[in-house]
């Protein structure tokens, strides 16, 4: 039995394979993690630069504001848009409705002098 390894009960088995899956990749950033778990939540993907920002920022995406950004595109979808703002109370996110994708976030105090372009709708949750 070289190179086998004794497994006395399928727990520990299992425990192994969980094991495993937790280990992280050490070269992977914050922002990467935090995109992949937010692309694990809902429909709505997140950009690496959308997912860069939200880490610098300190953001807080919780289930709830999932669940309403995906509405939001869902009704953007429904009336035909492509690229919508979609305003929250904290923060504004730039959604490419075709791809699920928030391009872009920003926080709600920083929205002073900034100008969005080639935006065909807006959508307020």
């Amino acid at each position: 039995m070289d190179g086998l390894h004794t497994v006395s009960g399928i727990g520990e088995l299992r425990l192994k394979h969980d094991a495993q899956l937790v280990q992280k990749d050490p070269s992977s950033s914050f922002a990467d993690m935090l995109r992949d778990k937010l692309n694990q939540e809902g429909s709505v993907r997140f950009s690496r630069h959308a997912a860069e920002r939200i880490a610098q920022r300190g953001a807080d995406i919780s289930e709830g504001l999932l669940e309403n950004l995906n509405k939001a595109v869902e009704t953007a979808r429904d009336k035909g848009a492509r690229d919508t703002v979609i305003i929250s109370r904290d923060d504004v996110f730039i959604v490419n409705i075709p791809h699920n994708v928030v391009v872009t976030m920003v926080p709600y105090q920083e929205m002073k002098e900034n100008i969005f372009t080639n935006i065909d709708s807006a959508v307020l949750i």
